[in-house]
């Protein structure tokens, strides 16, 4: 009485808990062939370097490459983190957006500076990037807004991200009446949405290597430009 049928499944002749310490001992990274990366022949700018590897990825069966870890600080100064989707990448910085009232938007109004991690295994590379943030106009956010998907829009007119949820009931109503409100207005304005935009103080790329020979480069925006810099591995 009172044990699940979960519980009642480990316990079973021939069932065990998964060994999570042996699992991960099992593991391999980088069972593949790894593209070559020379930091002589980098561009002078991280811009240009991102968009070739990005476009690398793609080709390489890369799966979601646009998606990129986003890492902020509340107010107390401690850390967090979660995955969203990069909106685009120019001059003025790397963009994403969220609500500006999510977790993520209160912290990014607290403390104006993220940074931003991109894992490509396909290719043994990692792009990280950190710098200021800052929001943009009102009418650039809902433009971002309604050049993306249905389920996109849906998903924002649903709002209250990050806030508590009753239950998966009412998920349910409250999402099927934004879907069919996107598809019935699909310049359904959603004033929380923001645009946000990070302006790199500094880009890393990490080339891995099977001989642990891996190759790091670090742009650092200085006054006179772009400054380039090897790390150790």
């Amino acid at each position: 009485m009172g044990t699940d049928h979960h519980e009642r499944d480990l316990h079973e002749p021939g069932l065990h808990e998964p060994d999570l310490h042996e699992l991960l001992r099992s593991l391999r990274v980088w069972d593949i062939d790894l593209p070559s990366f020379d930091p002589a022949a980098a561009p002078a700018g991280p811009l240009a370097l991102f968009t070739a590897w990005f476009a690398q990825a793609v080709a390489a069966g890369q799966v979601e490459p646009h998606t990129m870890s986003l890492a902020t600080a509340d107010e107390a100064g401690l850390p967090d983190v979660r995955t969203v989707m990069l909106h685009g990448a120019d001059a003025s910085g790397w963009s994403f957006a969220t609500h500006d009232g999510s977790r993520k938007g209160r912290q990014l109004a607290a403390r104006p500076y993220a940074a931003l991690g991109f894992y490509w295994p396909a290719q043994g590379r990692q792009v990280r990037v950190r710098g200021p943030v800052t929001s943009a106009p009102s009418a650039e956010s809902q433009a971002d807004l309604h050049a993306r998907s249905t389920g996109a829009l849906a998903a924002a007119l649903t709002g209250r991200q990050s806030e508590v949820l009753a239950s998966l009931e009412e998920l349910a109503r409250e999402s099927q009446a934004a879907w069919e409100r996107a598809q019935r207005e699909p310049d359904a304005p959603v004033p929380s949405w923001t645009l946000y935009r990070l302006r790199p103080d500094e880009v890393e790329f990490f080339q891995g290597d099977a001989a642990r020979r891996h190759v790091r480069l670090v742009y650092r925006r200085t006054e006179q430009g772009w400054a380039k810099e090897l790390l150790w591995p």
